[in-house]
């Protein structure tokens, strides 16, 4: 699901007084200006002096957030708010630095008290709304949605949170309206026009191209809202057939987002590595019987915009599996250690057990149903195989795979609300799919038959064949209404939850030969992994 809402910096609200000492005063004042070289200083020498000073302690956090440093700004707004409980702000503040590090349950908790506190906040019950949808609880959101609007309905962005919100329950005609009253409230609002691009099915007319072409001239705009219209502006004259225009503005938008992004290739490449390192037979013969042996997960894995939706959707259709979302606990995890994933090897068989368990706790939240069985389908969860192996072994694992140029450059068309930061610029694409499809790779050699692989184009030339396999390796009998999925009523929170709700068709395996011209360093980066495709070269 694109964002619910928009979480940029913590909002800065506190304002110099008289009484405030110079050095708080300056300290403001160089977090007002974005200086927080300058402000962290002043700041610490504050609180070393006046150590419970509430509005000093959230202007750290304000800077601690800026930065990233999402535990540390929690670990302060929640003294702040242990020394003065009813400080809203930072109250605010910690809600948000909740919803951020994907505490949803955490921050509704704060926000339900704000909200005592401030029953009128728009503020407070848009956020409240997209920790909802986080969740899954979309028909609370929306009903909390419609109620912000009811008294406060020029807010352009919580109409496009409503419309975000609309589009995931499949009220696509009431989503695009939603996009429709934020653009005229404000038509320089990149987001809204790109997430009407984004639904897929809607075709921008000559009013609209102009309309974001006038936005795109005017001076001043923010650099978001600009690569959002470049975006949406490359699937306007691409649906027209102006392939040259379309990746002009595809390149401006991704050459504009790529500069605001710390991304490295070498990382991923030097990740994947480790990986193969450690992962032997022997290491994972010296590990069987450990982990959770619950079978209830589920996890379709692989490359963005490969089928991964399309495959939830079929899975999702049969009785016993529950679809949920692009869940972040697995990244959590490996995150816990400094050392990923050499720590692996270090690991005692119950605290892999206990790794196990805890997955399937933080993922309790997301299940709605009594289904055994539930889906997890981020997709960079490639990266994690090795780790779900070892905590899940009884966990099925589906590798959703496309062609390489097909999946790539449907990636470079794409604007992200979060995360995919290899995303944009082709060559950082082509090593990304490389070592993704290295790893998977080396899996299959050294877990034989763990992993099943779903190649999109034979799904789309023999659907019935490739989804009685799907089931089988999932331990699933067949069930008619996995064949007519896109009948299946469900939330669906990613780019291509319009597609999904419709048949099989052809046309997205074709969508990339008209820029096949512009794609060299794409190719390039891909190397043998292109020309070897669907099977692998020997790395």
């Amino acid at each position: 699901m694109g964002n619910a809402v928009k979480l940029k910096a913590m909002t800065f609200a506190a304002v110099p007084t008289p009484r405030w000492p110079q050095r708080l005063i300056d300290a403001a004042l160089a977090l007002h200006d974005n200086r927080l070289s300058d402000a962290e200083p002043l700041l610490k020498q504050h609180l070393k002096d006046d150590p419970f000073d509430v509005q000093a302690i959230r202007m750290l956090a304000e800077l601690a957030g800026r930065i990233g440093r999402y535990k540390d700004a929690e670990n302060l707004l929640r003294r702040a708010v242990e020394l003065s409980p009813d400080f809203t702000a930072a109250r605010a503040n910690l809600a948000i630095v909740l919803y951020r590090q994907n505490r949803s349950d955490e921050a509704i908790a704060e926000l339900d008290l704000l909200l005592e506190e401030e029953p009128d906040n728009p503020g407070h019950a848009n956020l409240k709304a997209a920790a909802l949808g986080r969740i899954g609880g979309f028909d609370e959101a929306i009903s909390l949605y419609e109620e912000v609007l009811k008294s406060a309905p020029r807010q352009p962005k919580i109409w496009m949170s409503y419309g975000h919100m609309l589009k995931t329950v499949g009220r696509q005609a009431d989503g695009v309206a939603a996009y429709r009253q934020s653009i005229a409230l404000m038509p320089e609002l990149g987001e809204a026009w790109w997430s009407l691009a984004n639904l897929k099915t809607v075709k921008f007319d000559a009013a609209d191209i102009a309309a974001m072409q006038a936005a795109l001239a005017r001076g001043g705009i923010s650099d978001e809202d600009r690569f959002h219209l470049d975006f949406a502006l490359g699937k306007a004259f691409e649906d027209s057939k102006q392939t040259a225009e379309a990746f002009a503005h595809y390149a401006a938008g991704n050459t504009l987002r790529r500069a605001g992004i710390v991304y490295k290739a070498d990382d991923t490449e030097a990740l994947v590595d480790r990986s193969i390192a450690l992962c032997t037979p022997d290491f994972f013969a010296g590990r069987a019987g450990a982990g959770y042996d619950a079978p209830d997960p589920i996890f379709i894995l692989g490359m963005p915009r490969a089928g991964s939706t399309l495959v939830e959707q079929i899975l999702s259709s049969h009785s016993q599996v529950e679809g949920t979302s692009e869940l972040p606990d697995i990244p959590a995890l490996a995150r816990q250690s400094t050392d990923y994933p050499g720590h692996l090897a270090r690991l005692p068989h119950d605290r892999l057990r206990t790794l196990g368990e805890e997955y399937l706790r933080r993922t309790r939240i997301q299940r709605r149903t009594d289904r055994p069985l539930f889906i997890d389908k981020l997709p960079n969860n490639w990266a994690h195989v090795p780790l779900i192996h070892l905590i899940l072994p009884n966990a099925r694992i589906i590798d959703a795979r496309r062609h390489p140029l097909g999946c790539c450059f449907s990636n470079y068309k794409q604007h992200f609300a979060r995360g995919q930061a290899f995303s944009y610029a082709l060559d950082d694409m082509g090593r990304y799919y490389r070592d993704y499809v290295r790893l998977m790779a080396h899996i299959d050699a050294v877990l034989p038959g763990r992993v099943h692989r779903v190649i999109y184009e034979n799904m789309v030339d023999d659907t019935e064949a490739e989804v009685r396999a799907l089931l089988a390796a999932c331990g699933l009998g067949f069930e008619p209404a996995c064949l007519d999925f896109h009948k299946t009523d469900r939330a669906v929170r990613t780019a291509s939850s319009e597609q999904v709700r419709q048949p099989i068709f052809r046309e997205g395996t074709e969508a990339w030969k008209p820029f096949e011209p512009w794609l060299d360093p794409l190719k390039d980066a891909l190397g043998d992994v292109l020309e070897a495709y669907p099977q692998v070269p020997r790395f």
